[in-house]
Order: C-alpha cells, then structure tokens, then sequence
C-alpha cells in the first residue's frame, strides 16, 4: 500500500453506525477520503466511478449482504482491502476465506478500528500500483498501448476481437476465446458467444420478456440464455 493516504468506502445499512464509522476513520490521518452508503448496490456504482484503497462493510443487510458484496468485488481487476465490520461473528470465517484483511466487531472502539486501518497499510501491495497491462493496436499502420483497464467490453469479429473504451474502439488479431482465457484473472467474463464484459463496468442487469441485458458503461448489452445464470450468481454472489 503506498504512503499515499487511504481512500476508502464504508458501506453500512444502519444510519448511525454509518456516521460512527465515516466519523471515526475520517479522524485517523492515515485516512484521506471517506465515502459512505447505507447501499450496497450505491456502493459498486461509486466503486465503477472512482477506486478505494479499502472498503469498510457490514456484514448483514437487506438486499446483497455484505459477503455477497465481497464476492463481486473480488472479481475486480484491482479488488480493495476488506474490512468486515459486524455484531455478530459467525460470519468471520466466511469473510477470510474472501481475504479480508480484519473483522471488526461492534461496537466500534476507536482503538480497535486504528488497528484495522493499520492492517490495511500493512497488507499486500496491491495490483493497482503495478504498471497497468498495456494492449498493443494497430491504427493506420501506427502501433498504441491502450490499458486493459480501460476496456468496458469485448467483441468477437471472425478471427478479430474488437476491443471497447469509453469513446472509441480498436480491432486486434486475437480470438474472442483466448482473450476469456486471457483475461479472466483480470475480471472479464463471456456473456454470449461473440462477447466479453468487464464485470468492474457493470451498471445493471436486468430481464425483460425473457431477454437478459447487462449495463456496461451505459451500453445495453445482450446475455445469452446459457450465460445469464451464471452471471447474475457473479454480480449477486449467489446463485440466480
């Protein structure tokens, strides 16, 4: 973890000890930003539209639980350091199993919630102070590095991919197979025969008429029938 201070995102779906904690971590200087949410659902749109050091998070809420909120963020390319901040303690082994990095029972001492942070900073460097993995395109016979991370979703064009930006496209001489295989680790995921989605850009999912679409990045995408459970168990951490 760098010297940098911490950004992080609590996410809580009890008012006053989302306060409690905002307050508390937001008085330790070795935090910078704190962001919070009572929403889990809030908590991956901040977290598609800004990066966090660490998140903070309860443990049972209604909707996605905190467990299932991990279990998509572990698909993240970059995945921030986990907290679990609870009243109870029977979840504690399920949440190292997700690599959190503490389990903090309420109520919250401040002591106790330094030494957390302290775990934070002295946990594994993460992917995000790496070099971002560069892919090389080819446009008017001129060779650009465009990062991976940058990539919301990917299409098969034959033997093409074309790879998808915010705001522009590129075309690549590698198969729409290898680079699921490729990418996986990285958090791309198949959702039709002739697509790849990053899961960090998903906004939304959602079933109409028996048509499954995924939001990336303010695009309607199509899920195919054979994909769509297994996609929904990823976004949601449990199985449709």
């Amino acid at each position: 973890m760098s010297a940098e201070p911490l950004r992080v995102l609590v996410v809580d779906d009890e008012a006053p000890a989302l306060d409690e904690l905002q307050y508390l971590l937001g008085r330790d200087e070795r935090v910078g930003e704190v962001h919070g949410t009572a929403s889990p659902t809030e908590a991956l749109r901040l977290l598609r539209q800004q990066e966090v050091d660490a998140v903070f998070l309860d443990v049972q809420m209604p909707g996605l639980s905190g467990i299932e909120l991990a279990e998509v963020l572990a698909q993240f390319r970059t995945p921030p350091a986990l907290v679990f901040v609870t009243a109870h303690d029977e979840h504690a082994v399920a949440a190292f199993d997700l690599d959190a990095v503490d389990y903090v029972l309420k109520p919250v001492r401040e002591a106790r919630l330094a030494e957390a942070v302290r775990r934070v900073l002295a946990a594994a460097p993460r992917a995000a102070e790496d070099a971002d993995d560069q892919v090389a395109v080819e446009r008017g016979g001129v060779t650009r590095f465009v990062p991976r991370s940058a990539i919301r979703y990917v299409e098969a064009e034959g033997d093409y991919a074309r790879l998808h930006t915010a705001d522009e496209s590129h075309l690549v001489r590698v198969p729409l197979g290898q680079l699921e295989l490729d990418w996986a680790s990285a958090g791309f995921v198949r959702v039709h025969r002739s697509l790849l989605i990053a899961l960090s850009y998903v906004e939304a999912l959602r079933t109409d008429a028996g048509r499954t679409v995924v939001v990336v990045d303010g695009r309607d995408l199509t899920v195919s029938r054979r994909h769509a459970r297994d996609l929904r168990a990823l976004l949601v951490g449990r199985r449709a």
